[in-house]
């Protein structure tokens, strides 16, 4: 337990969430992970997957609820993390602020939910990384998305 003015550090958060950290995925076509410009790091789109590895497919608003959607997006963040981590030598420590967050929904034309779905990414940022995870956000809804996926994020962070 912290004692008081003591704040949790970026790891504590995620063991207390029970949350582990994957590698990188291999890029599924011509990009990297992420790539490092001065003091920011642009972490190129993560999709949704399911807990045994495979794509989480579906479209927002025709066979998936909103609440699958920020499920979804929870998940990706954990990813999103976890190439961040790469990127940052494997210290998050160094992260200093989550700077934007792009959402791409896979979602019917009538759709209007994809910032409730965005939210499943967005609150968990913010809750590992605290103030500096308070962010910029886009959030789009798409007619469809590589593989199948019901969502696709991207970040970009400043770290030191």
């Amino acid at each position: 337990m912290n004692h008081i003015g003591e704040t949790m550090s970026v790891y504590d958060k995620l063991k207390e969430k029970n949350i582990t950290l994957a590698a990188p995925a291999t890029p599924a076509a011509a990009y990297v992970m992420y790539v490092q410009t001065g003091n920011l790091v642009f972490v190129s789109g993560h999709i949704a997957k399911n807990a045994d590895g495979s794509v989480n497919t579906g479209i927002l608003g025709r066979d998936k609820t909103t609440e699958q959607g920020q499920d979804a997006a929870r998940s990706v963040a954990i990813d999103l993390i976890g190439t961040l981590q790469e990127a940052c030598g494997g210290d998050l420590l160094r992260v200093k602020r989550i700077v934007k967050v792009m959402s791409l929904v896979a979602s019917t034309p009538d759709y209007n939910e994809q910032h409730l779905v965005t939210n499943g990414c967005s609150e968990l940022i913010g809750e590992i990384f605290g103030d500096a995870g308070k962010h910029a956000r886009s959030a789009f809804g798409v007619a469809s998305l590589p593989r199948g996926t019901c969502v696709e994020i991207e970040l970009i962070a400043e770290i030191a």
